[in-house]
């Protein structure tokens, strides 16, 4: 996995070959055929380890969090792109872009969901200690990681207004908005 991500990162998603990974990992290209069948097969086996791997930092950082607020910014930081070309993101988007059996679609759904509880469980226990407000954890959920995604791609593009701007502060503004408990400013 580790020789993947490497070659991937170096000349991105669409254009890596087997025999990249292969020569990477010391292995024979039917060695890595022989375990993953295909290439999108494989991209979605790294995708999964990858995500594995930073929601296991994002939960070590969550864990030393404060408070519900420390924790949300964790989120926020965790979840966005870090840059445009993002390897990490970009192998997600070259993922999405594929069709995928209902193994690979159950997968890439159980990554998101990952995600999605984090956040709820951020929720509820903002809410718990009386920090956030008592809004409904699914809608709030669906809402925060909508425009999480949305930011993602305009990272990941290059859009002019973050190159002088955080992505990660401006979500990071608008949900702590929304979870204000009334009467607060």
């Amino acid at each position: 996995m580790r020789a993947a991500i490497s070659a991937i990162a170096e000349k991105g998603p669409a254009a890596v070959r087997m025999s990249d990974i292969a020569a990477r990992a010391g292995m024979s290209t039917g060695h890595i055929l022989y375990h993953f069948g295909k290439k999108d097969r494989l991209l979605l086996e790294v995708l999964a380890w990858s995500e594995a791997d930073l929601l296991a930092r994002f939960q070590q950082a969550a864990d030393q969090a404060a408070s519900p607020s420390e924790k949300l910014a964790l989120f926020v930081r965790f979840y966005l792109p870090r840059h445009q070309g993002d390897e990490r993101y970009a192998l997600w988007t070259h993922v999405l872009a594929q069709r995928h059996d209902d193994a690979g679609r159950q997968l890439l759904t159980a990554l998101s969901d990952a995600w999605e509880e984090r956040l709820e469980a951020i929720l509820l226990e903002g809410r718990a200690l009386g920090r956030f407000a008592d809004v409904d954890p699914t809608e709030f959920v669906i809402r925060a990681v909508a425009m999480l995604n949305g930011l993602s791609g305009d990272v990941m593009f290059g859009r002019p207004r973050w190159q002088h701007a955080s992505a990660d502060a401006f979500a990071l503004s608008a949900l702590e908005r929304e979870l204000r408990p009334a009467g607060e400013v």
